[in-house]
């Protein structure tokens, strides 16, 4: 395990958003910071909190635990349901503040900054103070209750691994010369890529420490994932850039978009999931629009609570508010389009034959997406013109819901739902502003 023979630079810094979401709400609320705090999708004790503040998390609650099992461990604990618009606004505003630092050449998820050092730049001494700046960006420019944790590596997969190994408002540096002895120490489960179910099955193989896995060569690291991803990694822990450094190798082209939606208890019904499936799909029409998309596929994916004695018969799944549910989805395909007339026919006779009665009558999660889409430049005009004029009816409804917000303007059918499902925390892509909204 020698260190590979590189100069002693660093070329990426990733910037880790410390417990974001909770952070944004101190910051916000001054009367927060300080105590244990916990964001949950929805007021309910079934519901998992979806972030904690470093004083929650210090007392054992942390992204994941249950709303009634935090109330147990911190009656005190302070819930507040998540504001999708407050952090994709923030998340906006500290990517300036690190551009007044160094360009973002990447940006891997809301609460994740990647930047790309040049020349000079490299340096240790240099990137180092750099890191300081930009932590002192968001400090000023941002808000004192917002801090990051920054790694410095060669390689940017390095570079996050860094970033996870002092919380928070870390500062850690991975040269090349201290590779890869300086992370023999982590998990496995450190390693990007390596969840629940990659451990078990490296543990099958007989890897069970970071140890044992930097031991391997690159034939072994190749043989053990069954793939060239082994070969990267094997270059990648020891300090060398191979030009993707663990990024998803992207086609350039968006193949999907859509909303999807927990109910809340009002709306756990036929009549209930039905607005709410209607809202979702206008929200997701209008980004069709707005992203120059068509589509000729639609899917949508229903989930239905099931009883304790349900799922003594069923086989079930448990959904990330700890309620166990079946579900069911269904695809329709359809000629091109943007207009949400169009769209709103296929939802109909899709919903028209879900499944009723049994254990398929209290629906508590909605989904709706929109996929195979084409780029408005390769999209092949109708012969004959819309009769119904459905794509200036759509335009029109886009100008208004873009000036006065997206519920402004809409079909009869998501009246129920109109201020239901608001648009839900964005984990892995910065929301984009439409008008006067984030979706």
């Amino acid at each position: 395990m020698s260190a590979p023979l590189q100069p002693d630079r660093f070329h990426f810094l990733h910037i880790d958003l410390n417990s974001f979401f909770a952070s944004v709400e101190q910051q916000l609320h001054p009367e927060y910071r300080g105590r244990p705090l916990a964001v949950v999708p929805t007021m309910a004790d079934t519901t998992s909190c979806i972030a904690a503040s470093y004083e929650a998390k210090a007392l054992g609650i942390k992204t994941g635990t249950q709303v009634g099992e935090a109330k147990k461990i911190c009656p005190d604990i302070i819930l507040i349901a998540g504001n999708h618009a407050d952090y994709a606004k923030y998340s906006h505003e500290i990517a300036q503040a690190v551009e007044l630092a160094c360009p973002v050449s990447h940006t891997p998820s809301i609460d994740e900054m990647v930047c790309e050092l040049i020349g000079r730049e490299q340096e240790p001494p240099r990137a180092r103070k750099i890191a300081l700046e930009i932590k002192q960006s968001i400090y000023k420019n941002v808000g004192e209750a917002l801090r990051c944790s920054i790694g410095m590596a060669p390689n940017r997969y390095l570079a996050k691994i860094a970033s996870d190994m002092q919380k928070p408002d870390g500062l850690i540096g991975l040269l090349p010369s201290q590779l890869p002895r300086a992370i023999a120490h982590l998990d496995l489960r450190d390693l990007p890529g390596v969840g629940a179910r990659t451990e078990v099955r490296l543990n099958a193989k007989g890897i069970t420490t970071m140890e044992q896995l930097l031991a391997l060569d690159r034939n072994g690291m190749h043989k053990l994932w069954d793939s060239v991803w082994g070969d990267r990694l094997y270059h990648w822990l020891r300090g060398a850039n191979t030009g993707d450094d663990g990024a998803p190798v992207s086609t350039g082209i968006q193949k999907s978009l859509g909303h999807s939606h927990v109910l809340a208890p009002e709306f756990r019904s036929h009549e209930g999931s039905w607005a709410v499936a209607h809202k979702l799909l206008h929200k997701a029409a209008m980004r069709l629009r707005m992203e120059k998309f068509y589509t000729n596929s639609l899917t949508v994916s229903i989930r239905f609570a099931l009883t304790k004695e349900q799922t003594a018969h069923i086989k079930s799944k448990r959904h990330t508010s700890g309620i166990k549910h079946s579900g069911w989805a269904m695809e329709a395909r359809f000629r091109e389009c943007q207009d949400t007339l169009t769209l709103l026919e296929a939802l109909r006779g899709v919903w028209a034959q879900r499944p009723q009665g049994g254990h398929f009558t209290k629906p508590f999660f909605v989904g709706v997406t929109l996929r195979n889409l084409i780029p408005e430049d390769e999209h092949q005009p109708e012969l004959f013109a819309d009769p119904n004029n459905r794509a200036d009816l759509s335009a029109t409804m886009d100008k208004l819901n873009l000036k006065y917000g997206h519920t402004t303007l809409h079909f009869a059918g998501m009246l129920p739902a109109r201020e239901s499902a608001p648009t839900r925390i964005a984990f892995t892509q910065i929301p984009v502003q439409y008008g006067v909204d984030y979706m």
